[in-house]
């Protein structure tokens, strides 16, 4: 871990337990909904995704436009914040492929400061969708305000957004982009440079395209650098505990209540 963080996002115990776009297995993900109901059985983590607004408020969706939660075909950076009042992020929800329990209900796409808000207690992983500068900075801003700023990791796939993160906040820890995760794997072979981290924490899928990155040489490199290992996406209890077997420092799952389980 670096020696400058300022954080608390690191204090609670592993494996960590990361509801990812909150209790997204059983209500419509990135909701306030979703968020209380990770809350309400206890894990401390939630991983979100953040969209700047046409005038600029960092909102929480995973896609860049409405079209597969909200049913409307609206693109959230040409969109002020107003104007997305009417849009319901329930109104495709189905667990059954046949009810949308949530068409009826007052959900609403929450800003990033309302969820700080309405959760202070939790920690988040912030996931900035943007390749922006600007997108991490209204993050980060964002958190200030809202006195958060210790309670949060950046990450993103992107570099820009991940360097800007680490510029304007350098106590708040961040992932590894891709680029970064891909000189990571890289160095695990024989006879490959040493490599230096530059985040906190490796975000990666179990495995990617047939390639395993998760494994028991993989997380030994990952400590010895000081980086926690976190996997995403993961809902199998029987993969839960292949990965928790291997030392990996969390998981992130659309089920929290299933690695809660085994932890």
């Amino acid at each position: 871990m670096r020696a400058d963080l300022d954080t608390s996002f690191f204090d609670p115990p592993r494996p960590r337990t990361i509801a990812h776009r909150g209790f997204s297995g059983r209500y419509p993900e990135n909701t306030l909904a979703a968020f209380r109901a990770a809350r309400d059985i206890g894990a401390r983590y939630v991983e979100l995704d953040t969209h700047l607004t046409r005038d600029g408020e960092p909102v929480v969706s995973h896609d860049p436009d409405l079209t597969r939660s909200c049913g409307i075909e609206i693109m959230i950076n040409e969109t002020p914040l107003s104007s997305l009042a009417g849009a319901n992020p329930g109104f495709n929800f189905t667990l059954d492929g046949v009810t949308y329990p949530f068409r009826s209900s007052a959900l609403t796409i929450p800003t990033l400061a309302e969820v700080f808000a309405e959760l202070p207690e939790l920690l988040y992983v912030v996931e900035v969708k943007e390749d922006s500068a600007e997108a991490a900075q209204a993050v980060i801003e964002t958190a200030r305000r809202s006195r958060m700023i210790r309670q949060i990791l950046i990450a993103s796939e992107h570099r820009r957004s991940v360097e800007a993160a680490r510029r304007l906040a350098p106590g708040v820890p961040t992932n590894l982009p891709t680029r970064e995760v891909g000189e990571f794997m890289a160095s695990l072979a024989p006879g490959a440079e040493s490599y230096i981290a530059l985040g906190d924490a490796i975000q990666i899928p179990p495995e990617h395209m047939g390639w395993r990155m998760a494994t028991r040489e993989s997380v030994a490199m990952a400590h010895r650098l000081g980086l926690e290992m976190h996997v995403w996406t993961v809902n199998e209890a029987s993969e839960m505990r292949e990965l928790l077997a291997l030392g990996v420092d969390g998981i992130l799952t659309d089920y929290p209540d299933r690695l809660l389980a085994l932890v």
